[in-house]
């Protein structure tokens, strides 16, 4: 559980793209985002694009197609009836919810590194992207954020955790050590220490690799300091700020990364939160999180 405050300043070096771009050549293939979803994202965000298109794309794959009838299924739908064709499921679910089910599927199954010390289980560090994607999701209803892509922007912003662990694992588990025997030293100080770069610029490259939405590129490239952003782009990565924050309190997953467990008027008047909004989120974000995991168990 992080202190109420670490220390440790973040390098310029951080942003240093060609330390990013080694590293992402040497995370291999988890660089590249599988066909399928790759193909569903080009489709969710082209405006010409049919259900039809989405529908031939997402029966090559049997599997995809009973995941996506299972989320329209789950207890965050609610509806009245079961749905049994993936025809009605596409209808319900909306393209941006589809986009989301096929990136979530293909995230869970990079999070199965498994334990690299006592400290860092990578399936920790999911139930932390879980766990800040749908605090984030909750806190949107209160904002002009959309639910969907809150919910997207929460499950990616760790993603440069990951190349780091694709990457260099040997360095990765060096970290880890550092890390336990100083609980003042913050993440990202230890990352520059070990790397001359963040999971941040890191997950800024990656997203950005995938093609994914400059807004969840700023995100996870972002995410502990929103107010460097232009004010235009400040919205998104301050609520996935909050989210993190939230996560972490309620010890969910593997926070290490979170820096601060308070949240500043700034921060919240960046997200177009207020401080209600933010402890009702927290007071239901364990069961919510519990219904989630059961929603991405299979991802």
């Amino acid at each position: 559980m992080p202190t109420t405050e670490r220390r440790g300043n973040v390098a310029s070096t951080a942003d240093d793209s060609s330390v990013v771009q080694t590293m992402i050549r040497q995370s291999g293939q988890f660089a590249t985002l599988p066909a399928l979803a790759m193909k569903i994202i080009e489709i969710a965000e082209d405006p010409r694009s049919t259900w039809d298109d989405l529908h031939q794309v997402i029966a090559i794959d049997p599997a995809y197609g009973v995941r996506l009838l299972k989320l329209v299924n789950s207890p965050y739908y609610g509806l009245p009836r079961p749905i049994g064709t993936l025809h009605e499921a596409l209808a319900l679910l909306g393209f941006r919810a589809v986009k989301n089910v096929a990136i979530s599927t293909s995230l869970g199954k990079l999070f199965r590194g498994g334990r690299i010390r006592a400290t860092f289980d990578a399936r920790d560090l999911w139930t932390h992207s879980i766990a800040v994607a749908t605090a984030a999701q909750l806190l949107s209803r209160s904002t002009n954020v959309s639910p969907d892509e809150a919910f997207l922007a929460g499950l990616v912003h760790d993603l440069g955790i990951l190349v780091e662990l694709q990457a260099q694992v040997a360095s990765f588990a060096s970290m880890m050590d550092r890390l336990q025997t100083d609980d003042t030293l913050t993440f990202r100080c230890a990352e520059n220490m070990t790397w001359q770069t963040t999971h941040e610029a890191l997950g800024l490259a990656v997203c950005e690799t995938w093609r994914f939405p400059a807004h969840l590129c700023l995100t996870a490239g972002f995410h502990h300091r929103p107010w460097e952003l232009a004010a235009a782009d400040q919205m998104l990565p301050a609520l996935v700020h909050v989210a993190d924050v939230l996560a972490a309190r309620q010890r969910l997953g593997y926070s290490r990364t979170v820096e601060t467990l308070d949240l500043s008027p700034e921060t919240l008047c960046l997200a177009d939160l207020n401080e209600q909004a933010v402890l009702d989120v927290e007071a239901a974000l364990p069961n919510a999180v519990d219904e989630a995991c059961q929603i991405l168990a299979e991802s």
